[in-house]
């Protein structure tokens, strides 16, 4: 029997919302240290698992709970409950030019990311060439990154997430930035890595996207997984959801 690439156990993520907070002395005193605040549960009892060398979408509106999901997979936040489990080596690419110190050239974020995700300096030596072909930065690769536009920042950044050849890669939004021709290149890249048995979980607002790149797809609602299976099945419960809401 094959495990899941990764597993997801009753994730429940609770943050804390303050209405006040004791911004002088005097307050302080008379509250005791105390400040108001309630608490805010972005996820609550998530389960579900993600089969190994798919591609795994997870879908929702603005406040669904799906970012606050992918980045406790990244290992950004987390869980206050339950636990997840990966099997295999993990890359996660949530924001554009993370990791990425805008001082610093394209050339030198490359391998500072590029330790940061894990390889060593002869490794990201082998594959500089086609990291930086794949960006189409090149001619600005020696330019500090705080000169690069959105476009460029997400293209290297990518590049470099992808060379790192992980088992499971982790995505937010990678295509919403960056030219037609970036796009098709990445959808390529993401078939390149279904063809070689890899896992990519990918969080997208593009419905148009989830379809023809994903598997299998999940639903969150107000930190709740609503439904999660085939990506046609799965999108029209969502949307139908949305056409209730406007009636």
């Amino acid at each position: 029997m094959t495990l899941p690439a990764v597993s997801i156990d009753s994730v429940s993520k609770r943050f804390l919302l303050y209405h006040e907070r004791n911004l002088t002395l005097k307050s302080t005193i008379m509250r005791g240290r105390r400040s108001i605040h309630e608490e805010f549960w972005a996820l609550r009892d998530v389960s579900l698992e993600v089969p190994v060398g798919s591609t795994f979408g997870l879908i929702g509106s603005n406040g669904s709970g799906k970012s606050t999901l992918l980045k406790c997979l990244a290992k950004i936040y987390w869980p206050d409950e339950g636990k997840i489990t990966y099997n295999g080596r993990m890359a996660a690419l949530l924001e554009v030019g993370s990791g990425f110190h805008h001082e610093l050239s394209g050339r030198e974020n490359i391998y500072l990311n590029g330790s940061i995700l894990g390889m060593s300096r002869k490794e990201i030596e082998r594959k500089y060439d086609e990291i930086v072909d794949f960006s189409g930065v090149e001619k600005f690769i020696d330019q500090p990154v705080k000169n690069y536009s959105s476009g460029m920042y997400v293209r290297l950044g990518f590049s470099v997430a992808i060379s790192v050849q992980p088992d499971i890669l982790i995505v937010d939004e990678v295509l919403a930035v960056g030219d037609a021709e970036f796009q098709e290149k990445c959808l390529v890249k993401f078939s390149d890595l279904r063809a070689a048995g890899k896992t990519v979980i990918l969080v997208s607002h593009s419905m148009q996207s989830v379809r023809s790149m994903c598997d299998q797809v999940a639903w969150l609602s107000n930190g709740t997984l609503m439904a999660v299976g085939d990506t046609d099945t799965t999108i029209k419960a969502y949307t139908d959801s949305l056409d209730l809401k406007r009636d």
